[in-house]
């Protein structure tokens, strides 16, 4: 019998329809009639629209319908309506609903054409007057008006202090007090996003969008423009990319579907490049960690304040502080979040909301702590490692982050480091190796499938998930594969048809948690049908064997005590009769055992920064990255993730950052020109470990997700490589060569 598909590295089975171009995506289905929508965007960033003239861009041939809040077709009128799974407290964005501008870029009318060079034309002959009111986009500005979010984001909860941290700072000997920035970021997916809604004379509405989940997609459409649920089926099967963006609906799907049922046409509607900077981001912050050790190094004391913003219509905030109060044992922990209203369009989350912010400020602030005591920074944290999860006094459902520690050091050869800055150097180059810890939730949601096993031994299993990049087609068919006894070739997963059975918003690393759990499911319920079949089937030696006596492998029913004995899945079914047999299952977490624990993902992050001493660039050229994630269900696919994860690590380290121009409200980068991403030559050798870890409080698979933990605490370990090769520290993201500085290097003390 062949080994099993769970656990190997096999390579993704949609690849070759990615690789080849025939993967299709939400702006390349094509159908007659087609029309195309083109958005105009506000040229202020707050204030009113006085007057719109049309008379222009209407004369254009080949304009259909030039769409404004003057003509909008009246929709759904409670905020409810417009709500969907991912949204914040507050009252969601309306496109086109008053002449009031909310942001800068905000949608202001929808010219619908032939062709899009059409439309884009005639929304160049649109004249707009404005009246202008002053945007406040400055965090720092608004700062003393923050507050403290109530119900916030959906899953946010204020984190809850412990013992008296002021006092025990007041009196520990050794302590800190720094201040931490982090950047806005736009999460510049490689596929735009687009929305291709297709009418037909039943007046049934299939839309192709992009989306990490059709479900959310669907139910916002319905409830926004009253249609059943049978009137509207949303598809797909393909998104090239989206780190976040995906999980709310945005403008471009209400335009499009408000368009197709006002003109009873099929619409696309594809936003620009600089229009994909004018709906969510990750929000910037600002942060404060005061932090006292004793004389040994061990914590007295963590206070971690934060302040990130918000829109002036919705209360988005994030799990900024909470990882400071887990993350380290302390008996002295507070911890204090706030949010300021800005006029931006409300922040969305973007892989590791919240711990990708966070964790950096904390992850910096322990290695200086270390530093002030005069430790290495892993000694730091082994000294100080927690065994239970303090903030909430629970276990760990299992913790091998000491293990991510030592393996991660062996491979990347911690011990011969040096513990002064300034204490390595090639030439002209100074070297400098730093670490931090990283931590993520690891959660599961309920989650459908369904299966159907056809008399061939073919199977197909779908869930209404997605796959953005995940390798989510690869490792559920995978775990159908093994559940079931098939060869991978003969087992399809279905996925991304509002159509197909029920499941979560793809985020958060919950998707293979939650989704696989319901694959598992579903197949062992056809795995016991199949089984009983083949026990009715006579002259067969399974007539008086229990599911326990046989295993499924290779496409084939083996007893355990006579693997010769054997029958195939597909000759149980003909034998039997059975055209095909069809199954679905419901995945529901035990809430009631999970609860008990705090379930996390961890690694450990090491790097290798090298500082041209003259000119203060920065080069990081290793890192070894250790993970502790449950069980890895594919390597191919989980080590890439990982490695994207450290790639945007870096990334967010030296380079992303979305600039506002204040006076204008507007942000000035908007495009892949001057938003600074890493090319290839910026990326070096990046070497992941995958830690063992068994897992049975998580989920009925042991996974516990690896999309968000390849970014936490890399940008954190690269500010402490620079600390340790310049003896310059860095709190402000990103690390630009303005902040690193020149020749002045020659200067650290």
């Amino acid at each position: 019998m062949n080994g099993t598909p769970m656990g190997q590295a096999l390579p993704r089975v949609d690849g070759p329809l990615k690789v080849t171009g025939e993967a299709p995506y939400a702006a390349d289905i094509v159908v007659p009639n087609l029309t195309h929508g083109y958005v105009l965007s506000s040229g202020i960033a707050k204030g009113w629209i006085r007057s719109m003239n049309l008379d222009r861009a209407l004369e254009v041939k080949g304009v259909l319908k030039i769409f404004t809040h003057d003509n909008r077709p009246r929709t759904a009128w409670f905020d409810r309506n417009y709500r969907d799974q991912d949204s914040p407290e507050g009252s969601p964005f309306r496109p086109l609903a008053s002449d009031r501008i909310l942001f800068a870029g905000q949608p202001i009318a929808l010219i619908v054409a032939e062709s899009l060079d059409v439309g884009r034309y005639a929304a160049s002959l649109i004249e707009v007057e404005y009246g202008v009111e002053p945007p406040q986009t400055s965090l720092e500005m608004q700062r003393e008006k923050a507050f403290e979010p109530g119900k916030a984001k959906s899953g946010y909860e204020p984190p809850p202090a412990r013992g008296n941290a002021d006092e025990a700072y007041t009196a520990a000997p050794l302590k800190i007090e720094a201040h931490y920035t982090t950047a806005i970021q736009h999460h510049n997916p490689m596929e735009m996003h687009a929305a291709t809604v297709i009418w037909d004379d039943n007046e049934r509405l299939t839309v192709y969008d992009k989306t990490q989940s059709v479900l959310n997609s669907q139910t916002y459409i319905c409830n926004v423009f009253n249609l059943k649920k049978d009137k509207v089926r949303v598809l797909s099967p393909f998104v090239g990319g989206a780190f976040g963006s995906g999980l709310r609906p945005q403008y471009q799907l209400f335009l499009a579907v408000m368009a197709t049922l006002e003109l009873k046409r099929s619409v696309r509607v594809v936003l620009s490049r600089p229009q994909m900077f004018t709906f969510g981001h990750r929000p910037r912050s600002l942060q404060t960690l005061r932090m006292a050790t004793n004389e040994e190094g061990q914590l007295q004391s963590v206070m971690h304040e934060a302040i990130s913003e918000t829109s002036q219509f919705e209360d988005y905030a994030e799990q900024i502080v909470a990882w400071s109060g887990s993350g380290y044992a302390c008996d002295n922990v507070k911890l204090d979040h706030k949010i300021a209203r800005l006029d931006t369009y409300t922040p969305l989350d973007m892989r590791a909301p919240g711990a990708a912010s966070g964790v950096f400020a904390l992850e910096t602030a322990i290695d200086e702590m270390a530093f002030a005591a005069g430790l290495d920074p892993l000694e730091f944290r082994r000294r100080n490692y927690a065994d239970k999860d303090h903030l909430h006094d629970k276990p760990f459902s299992s913790k091998e982050l000491m293990a991510c520690y030592e393996q991660g050091a062996a491979r990347f050869g911690w011990a011969g480091r040096p513990l002064q800055p300034r204490s390595m150097r090639e030439g002209h180059q100074l070297i400098g190796w730093g670490m931090a810890t990283g931590q993520w939730e690891a959660y599961q949601r309920p989650a459908s499938a369904r299966a159907i096993l056809s008399a061939e031994g073919r199977l197909i299993v779908s869930s209404a998930t997605a796959d953005f990049g995940t390798g989510t087609y690869t490792i559920m068919s995978q775990i159908a594969a093994e559940t079931l006894g098939l060869p991978l070739a003969d087992v399809v997963f279905k996925l991304g048809d509002s159509a197909l059975p029920q499941a979560p918003l793809s985020g958060g690393s919950f998707t293979a948690s939650s989704v696989g759990s319901a694959v598992l499911q579903v197949c062992e319920k056809i795995k016991k049908k199949v089984f009983d079949l083949a026990r009715g089937l006579e002259g067969l030696p399974f007539h008086k064997k229990s599911l326990d006596d046989v295993v499924f492998a290779d496409g084939f029913i083996h007893l355990k005590s006579n693997p010769a004995q054997l029958i195939s899945i597909a000759n149980i079914l003909r034998y039997s009769g059975v055209g095909s047999l069809d199954e679905e299952a419901k995945s529901i977490p035990n809430v009631a055992k999970q609860e008990r624990y705090t379930r996390v993902t961890h690694s450990a992050a090491f790097v290798e920064v090298r500082v041209d001493e003259d000119f203060g660039t920065v080069t990081v050229s290793r890192v070894v990255s250790a993970v502790a994630a449950g069980k890895i269900i594919n390597p191919l696919t989980a080590r890439s993730q990982v490695m994207g994860g450290v790639v945007w690590g870096i990334s967010m380290a030296l380079q992303e950052e979305s600039v506002l121009d204040h006076k204008l409200g507007r942000f000035m980068n908007h495009d892949l020109a001057e938003y600074h991403i890493p090319v290839q030559a910026d990326i070096h050798d990046i070497d992941v470990i995958f830690v063992k870890e068994e897992d049975k409080i998580v989920n009925p698979l042991g996974i516990k997700g690896i999309g968000e933990i390849g970014i936490v605490g890399v940008p954190a370990a690269i500010g402490n490589a620079i600390f340790h090769a310049t003896g310059k520290r860095l709190r402000d993201l990103p690390f630009t060569l303005d902040k690193v500085g020149f020749s002045s290097l020659n200067a650290f003390s």
